[in-house]
């Protein structure tokens, strides 16, 4: 990446999860926003572990002056540094270089949350995606190439087939939440497309859909974060 990054990490033990900020880009962000807090009663007692790390966002994706081909270049160093780098560290931390990573995300980060579980899924085992964007050419204009391509859920799931679908098939889950209230709009109908695209291809999936008073906003992603992490890891 060209310079330091940020990665705050939460708990002594349990397996590990990987978070990926919203379009603020911030590690910061999920303590800030009161997300550590609403699952310190798993981290306390070593149920799981968090590593929040920064992104590149504005580079590669919310700074709509640059040029595309430019920006998504910048995304795909970053996921060179999740993969790359990242990866082994949290492996290191965790003292297992084998070990699996979960992932989560809300709003942009529930699109970098999908998109690494899709493409790496020998890696990551399950992303919980809340309120995302999986419609890459919304930030780009409608413009595309080959690397936009590969890194646009709704293009290119349409089309797996083969030994790729199966390694999807094979390595990952998603649980894809969204509510149907204010700000959601795009974030619903993408997140209902990926799952029936999900469906239609075998590929493991949940789609939660809240209710219509649910809005796009940390009070409600503090409460689904709760419900499905309290599902996943408080047994």
């Amino acid at each position: 990446m060209g310079r330091p990054i940020h990665v705050w990490q939460y708990g002594h033990w349990g397996p590990p999860v990987l978070v990926f900020p919203t379009a603020a880009g911030m590690a910061h962000e999920w303590e800030t926003q009161g997300m550590v807090g609403e699952v310190a009663d798993l981290l306390e007692a070593g149920r799981l572990k968090l590593y929040c790390v920064e992104s590149n966002v504005a580079e590669a994706w919310t700074r709509k002056e640059a040029p595309a081909d430019w920006r998504i270049g910048r995304h795909r160093a970053y996921e060179s540094f999740v993969v790359e780098e990242l990866v082994p560290w949290i492996r290191w931390d965790c003292r297992s270089e084998e070990l699996r990573i979960g992932l989560a995300g809300c709003s942009l980060g529930a699109f970098f949350a999908a998109n690494h579980a899709l493409k790496f899924p020998e890696i990551f085992p399950w992303a919980l995606c809340m309120s995302g964007r999986y419609e890459a050419t919304n930030f780009t204009g409608g413009w595309s190439n080959q690397d936009i391509y590969f890194n646009n859920p709704l293009a290119y799931v349409t089309n797996l087939h083969g030994e790729a679908r199966e390694r999807i098939r094979r390595g990952t889950h998603l649980v894809l939440v969204c509510g149907r209230g204010a700000w959601e709009e795009g974030c619903i109908e993408e997140t209902e497309a990926l799952a029936g695209l999900c469906a239609a291809k075998g590929i493991s999936h949940e789609l939660d859909l809240w209710g219509h008073d649910v809005e796009h906003g940390w009070s409600w992603w503090r409460r689904q974060l709760r419900h499905h992490f309290h599902r996943s890891f408080a047994g």
